[in-house]
């Protein structure tokens, strides 16, 4: 019997190499992603480490997904098990594929899941669920409800009627379905181990409501407890399952102020009821720990909001490329996000800008820049206040806005709390860039090509933990013959102990693929994801741009064949730089070191620049690269880090009787046009000329849109007085008046300076004669009482002609 037990398990495991296994490289075959391009799989690897369709989803749950490939019994029972922490119930459909419901999360990102088919007896397969921050959710994906003001504002004066929403009847798979309402609540001690935030359901709008794909209702003020939720979303699922069951297949609107619902006292005036709840927000914050001083400060420009993408990334409210829908920033035309949340307290900063790129600020304009309690995408760890990703904001940035400024006319309370980050230390990024066959510009401006073969440091910072590779290969004609220059075909990256972030040519080469920790990334569905300390975001299969805690900045353009990389790095980086993108410290004598600190100070010497190059090919035990071929293993894997056999051609080829010289020299001119003219006649292509071309012209835009501006800070307007002007950096000008029955003493314009300061002295307006009048006094005086005049001249008089 023990002979036949061994038996047994000897089957099973090769059986069932892959059951528990996943990630691991096995001695006869391989459960890690990388083997699926190998093709060295085990058997069972597909049943066991699963693919799902779709593979995102909102925060809220509610997405019914398919596993792929995986074959499962009628009689299975399936038990979906996300984060080792929430369990929903899979079910197994007439083609025998398994089915998961996501459940609602309280974090973003991807979240590993279990499946089991023994009701949760046992575990053996695993996959990744892409969890979506509800604002960044495609709304295909979402439930609509139709003239958002009016739901938001329902209740207020003259705001009534019906209320419409729609939504895809394919997300919920069923003939009749329920419309209910959740809310979102946040209890316990803020910053306390007790402070917890909760999705509850509240009520059924309606049941056994045709799947109709629209519902229409008119709402009814809610008595307590449920009008004490003031933020919320409705939730359609099948009416098969009862009243607010957690977990089920259903599609949400996006989260919103229940306006529509709120208790009678707001209907009966919701600008009194507004009014109290925000003195009573007021009074909480004046409780609360400051934020404010540990924010990053926001960009003085809107170029350079644009520009600084490791540390600012587009706010999904206030966005020009799609038409600056700005309802809580009225005024401005685009708003940026800083990317990471404040170290301690994870809070946000949001700064706007207005059609002529000048910061608008609150105490000038409400639609002016604001800071937040709570990042509205959240931080990691997630889970907890105020780290929960959309809600937390909501609750202390958000409802707090509609009480005091939106429902109510109160704005001075929330911007009090809230007040504009204005820019004066402000610190720009440094840019870096490799492009084309392939060039260099260093951080501190030094140009120069190298044309190596194999793996090599683009910079590290060992002080920051940063380090950023790039793979070369040769340039391959389209006639299949190779040219003695290279490309940048993959670039791998890490900070501390975040993911590895690997971007490469695609096969073929018309997009850039996106590996994180050697496993293939889709962005088919969502375009931004947060994953293990980085963030990556890919609008598009040929830009990519990478994220990291530091503020550290990858950008990654695929233009002709050829991949583009743009490293920004902020001021924290100064000094602490080495690799193929020099020392960043402004002083560009140093920026040519070799890995052994030899430095190559001749920019001329391509021989030089060569062995520069080659010194910083990395080694197999630092690399950070995937290697899922054979071509990859034998090229790069296996074979010298670079390949000192590979002499590329050092100056541009010239023939006179080239056709392609003569488009080669109309297509390149100007700064950068050697480059333009190398890569042209190398590669025999104007498309990687043209490029390169672009890729130096952007690199040029993007340093003179970092380029630092100096700032001379918000002028307040005198008390019983005005002023004309709302640009603060150097070179404006500030006009300042006074209302009417007052006299202006100071000066009447003040320039910002290049020093940071206001030009002119002390504006006040002041009740009395004017400057003239006393002067006039003055010179009465002079004519009848001269020791009188002596003293009014030494004051009133020098002050007026002062005025002037």
């Amino acid at each position: 019997s023990v002979a036949v037990g061994m038996t047994k398990d000897i089957l099973l495991i090769s059986h069932s190499n892959c059951k528990r296994k996943c990630g691991g490289k096995l001695e006869s075959c391989s459960c890690h992603a990388t083997c699926v391009s190998l093709d060295n799989c085990c058997a069972d690897y597909g049943e066991y480490c699963v693919d799902v369709t779709p593979y995102s989803g909102s925060i809220f749950g509610g997405t019914d997904f398919v596993v792929l490939k995986a074959t499962f019994n009628e009689s299975s029972q399936i038990i979906c098990w996300f984060n080792d922490e929430i369990k929903t119930v899979g079910y197994v459909d007439t083609d025998s594929r398994g089915h998961c419901i996501s459940p609602l999360l309280y974090e973003t990102g991807l979240v590993p899941f279990q499946i089991s088919t023994d009701n949760g007896t046992t575990f053996s397969r695993h996959g990744a669920w892409l969890s979506v921050h509800p604002g960044k959710l495609d709304p295909s994906f979402k439930a609509t409800i139709i003239n958002a003001t009016q739901w938001q504002y329902y209740g207020t004066p003259k705001v009534g009627g019906p209320l419409d929403m729609t939504w895809n009847t394919s997300q919920v798979r069923a003939e009749k379905v329920n419309i209910e309402l959740w809310g979102y609540m946040e209890k316990g001690d803020p910053y306390s181990e007790s402070w917890q935030g909760k999705w509850e359901y509240l009520y059924s709008l309606g049941r056994d409501q045709p799947n109709s794909g629209a519902f229409r209702f008119v709402p009814k003020t809610a008595g307590k407890p449920f009008s004490d939720w003031e933020v919320g979303c409705l939730r359609i699922s099948p009416s098969t399952h009862p009243d607010g069951a957690w977990n089920v297949q259903a599609v949400w609107t996006e989260d919103h102020a229940l306006a529509w619902h709120l208790e009678d006292k707001f209907r009966q005036d919701s600008a009194v009821w507004a009014l109290d709840k925000c003195k009573a927000w007021d009074q909480l914050e004046e409780t609360l720990p400051d934020f404010l001083s540990e924010i990053i400060d926001c960009p003085c420009t809107l170029a350079q909001a644009r520009a600084d993408t490791g540390r600012f990334h587009t706010d999904y409210g206030c966005d020009m490329e799609k038409g600056s829908v700005c309802t809580y920033h009225p005024g401005s035309v685009h708003c940026v996000r800083a990317i990471q949340a404040s170290p301690k307290f994870a809070a946000g900063q949001q700064c706007c800008y207005d059609h002529t790129g000048a910061q608008v600020l609150t105490d000038d304009s409400i639609g002016g820049s604001t800071p937040d309690r709570a990042h509205d995408w959240g931080s990691p760890p997630f889970v907890k206040p105020p780290r929960v990703p959309g809600f937390s904001h909501w609750l202390y940035d958000v409802l707090s806005f509609y009480y005091c400024c939106l429902w109510s006319d109160n704005c001075h309370y929330y911007f009090k709390r809230r007040p504009s980050s204005d820019c004066r230390t402000y610190q720009v990024p440094k840019a870096g860039v490799v492009f084309g066959d392939p060039h260099f510009i260093t951080f501190d401006g030094v140009s120069y090509s190298f044309n190596g073969k194999g793996e090599y440091t683009i910079m590290v910072s060992e002080s920051k933990e940063l380090t950023i590779q790039g793979r070369t290969e040769p340039v391959i004609l389209t006639n299949g013959s190779m040219v003695k220059a290279t490309k940048l075909s993959a670039v791998a990256m890490r900070e501390g102990t975040s993911d590895i972030i690997e971007v490469r040519l695609g096969n073929p080469q018309d997009h850039l693929q996106v590996l994180q920790n050697q496993t293939s990334l889709s962005f088919s569905e969502q375009s931004w994801m947060d994953l293990k300390g980085v963030f990556v975001f890919s609008p598009n299969p040929t830009n990519v741009t990478v994220m990291f805690p530091s503020g550290a900045g990858v950008e990654l353009r695929l233009r002709g064949g050829t991949m583009t990389t743009t490293v920004l790095l902020p001021e924290v980086f100064k000094d602490f730089t080495r690799g193929l993108l020099g020392k960043m410290n402004g002083d560009p004598k140093d920026d040519l070191v070799t890995s052994d600190g030899q430095t190559e100070s001749d920019q001329g010497n391509a021989e030089g620049l060569f062995n520069f190059g080659a010194s910083w090919a990395i080694l197999n035990e630092s690399t950070l690269f995937t290697y899922d071929s054979e071509h990859l293993l034998n090229s790069y894997l296996h074979a010298p880090k670079h390949h000192a056999s590979f002499r590329p051609v050092f100056s541009i080829p010239e023939d006179p009787n080239d056709p392609l010289g003569s488009q080669a020299s109309e297509l390149c001119s100007g700064e950068g046009s050697l480059y333009c003219r190398y890569d042209t006649l190398m590669a025999r292509s104007l498309e990687m000329g043209n490029a390169t071309r672009v890729s130096f012209q952007s690199h040029r835009s993007v340093v003179e849109d970092l380029e630092p501006v100096v700032s001379c800070g918000w002028l307040s307007p005198p008390t019983n007085g005005k002023k004309e002007g709302t640009r603060y950096l150097q070179g404006a000008v500030v006009k300042l008046s006074c209302d009417s029955g007052y006299v202006l003493w100071g000066s009447e314009e003040h320039t910002c300076l290049g020093t940071g300061q206001w030009s002119g002295e002390t504006t006040t307006c002041q009740m009395g004669p004017s400057p003239r009048e006393l002067y006039s006094v003055c010179h009465q005086a002079s004519t009848s009482l001269p020791l009188v005049a002596d003293l009014l001249y030494a004051t009133v008089c020098t002050h007026y002609w002062k005025s002037l």
